[in-house]
């Protein structure tokens, strides 16, 4: 085929639609584990100015790229070899895929902060994980932001614009944070708790109280995470493609990696983590990739077909 895309985000599913109507084979392998189907609701996506949840923009997405042909299956590649031609061989559960370009739209996944019944209070929207993309709607709540180990303090700062009350648990663990950034939380006004919690006391399906180690309560409206990300790049990096410290894929102006013919866009890419820019990355690349081969040749039949849109 001409390109395989790996992962089914908003990033995988934008290039798919790209390629399609660039008239090329584009079949898209995803595992089912998207970043963005666990958005409860987005107000950051240009169009919806009521919102939109994260599973509704990904169906939409699929529901698009198949109406131009792209191929969407269920699946995991387990790995990728270069092949002599300048294409790549993919390896998985169901049998190998050969394809001329490869693009990586495989993304991450958070790191969840080791409370009970996480995944259901992601849903809802009592936990949450980007400030950029909902703080707004965090306005005057009482916020706790989890963070330990290597942190910066960027997000803290972040969401003291929405919130006067905010504060930073450790949860007991340690914070790697030089005392001058410490500092500047406190100037904010951003607690710090570093007492570990016995337990969590919880009402009608959400946390009500925090009852830590040291005999103190707390209660907060909403807890963000800052725990970072597990970013899935392993199979680019396996075939060499370079990376940063954090494993977030590092790539040109065309989404190309360090590989040739191996795109990247989305989450696992360095750069800010926001559907908007990855399906920005993903027309940038499925763009690039049409142009690097050969291009197609429309068949006889087409000129009985009736154009679509404007022309422009």
């Amino acid at each position: 085929m001409d390109c395989l895309i790996i992962g089914a985000g908003p990033a995988g599913l934008t290039a798919a639609v790209y390629l399609a109507r660039f008239r090329r084979s584009v079949t898209v392998i995803d595992s089912g584990a998207s970043r963005a189907a666990w958005i409860p609701v987005s107000h950051n996506v240009v169009g919806f100015p009521h919102g939109l949840s994260g599973e509704a923009l990904l169906a939409r997405l699929r529901e698009q790229a198949a109406q131009y042909g792209a191929v969407l299956r269920y699946g995991e590649v387990t790995r990728l070899a270069p092949l002599r031609d300048g294409g790549f061989e993919a390896e998985t559960a169901e049998g190998t895929v050969r394809a001329r370009r490869v693009l990586l739209a495989t993304g991450g996944l958070d790191v969840e902060p080791d409370l009970p019944s996480v995944r259901e209070a992601v849903r809802r929207g009592l936990v949450r994980y980007c400030p950029i993309c909902d703080a707004y709607e965090v306005i005057g709540q009482r916020v706790a932001l989890i963070a330990f180990g290597r942190c910066r303090i960027r997000e803290a700062l972040l969401l003291r614009a929405y919130t006067a009350d905010l504060t930073v648990l450790t949860l007991g663990q340690t914070l790697d944070m030089p005392q001058h950034e410490r500092q500047a939380l406190e100037e904010a006004g951003i607690r710090v708790l570093d007492t570990p919690v016995e337990r969590l006391a919880m009402e009608g399906g959400r946390i009500a109280a925090w009852h830590m180690r040291d005999g103190s309560r707390h209660a907060f409206d909403t807890i963000y995470s800052a725990l970072g990300t597990r970013l899935r790049s392993g199979l680019a990096i396996g075939l060499g493609a370079a990376a940063d410290e954090d494993g977030a894929l590092i790539v040109d102006n065309h989404q190309q990696t360090s590989v040739p013919g191996l795109f990247a866009a989305g989450d696992v890419v360095r750069g800010l983590s926001q559907i908007s820019v990855a399906s920005g990355q993903a027309a940038v690349a499925a763009t690039h990739i049409n142009r690097s081969l050969p291009f197609p040749r429309a068949r006889a039949a087409d000129d009985a077909a009736e154009p679509e849109g404007d022309g422009s």
